[in-house]
């Protein structure tokens, strides 16, 4: 998990997203409905130029890095850009609420999970490995949204991140987070 960073500098593009994530998010359909209509808003602006300032596109040698980019007052939907560099990688984890997400530079890998249980103990089982390039978007919501994220490439990797949910106040979007399974490192 990371520590968030705090950003007041929002872009015209930005705003832009914003208003078109609000009117979406207001329309109050389901989880799944609602994560497909973001990403078809969230798309257009990946890869552009004057999405991000320069400031929101600085990693962190240590972690992958997490910028607020917008929380709603009211708690509906928050927008986050994570800055990757070569290696960095999340713990297998699932989420809060529904989220989006679209690749703005780079790639991101991911590999995802189901939780299987023989009704005594349960485990994860690798389902899915994914490359999620420049532009590219995915979107998912609870339950069955198990994954682990990392930067597989040479270079930095940006990714926006939607959440439906106050990650200014939440601080992360995991809900939980799990055990490797025995066969990964």
């Amino acid at each position: 998990m990371t520590t968030p960073t705090a950003t007041v500098t929002t872009t015209a593009r930005l705003a832009r997203l914003v208003e078109e994530v609000r009117a979406v998010v207001d329309r109050g359909l389901p989880p799944d409905l609602t994560a497909y209509l973001v990403g078809e808003r969230l798309a257009p602006h990946l890869g552009t130029s004057d999405l991000l300032t320069p400031a929101q596109r600085e990693g962190d040698p240590e972690r992958y890095r997490q910028h607020i980019l917008h929380a709603e007052r009211d708690g509906g939907f928050s927008i986050v850009a994570l800055v990757w560099l070569p290696g960095q990688r999340t713990s297998i984890h699932d989420h809060v609420a529904w989220c989006v997400t679209g690749v703005h530079q780079g790639e991101e890998h991911e590999r995802r999970y189901r939780l299987v249980s023989d009704g005594l103990a349960a485990r994860l089982v690798a389902t899915q490995d994914v490359v999620n390039r420049q532009g590219e978007v995915c979107g998912f919501a609870p339950p069955g949204d198990i994954h682990r994220v990392w930067n597989g490439g040479d270079g930095k990797a940006i990714s926006l991140h939607i959440y439906g949910a106050d990650i200014s106040r939440l601080g992360s979007s995991v809900r939980r987070v799990y055990e490797n399974p025995t066969d990964e490192q």
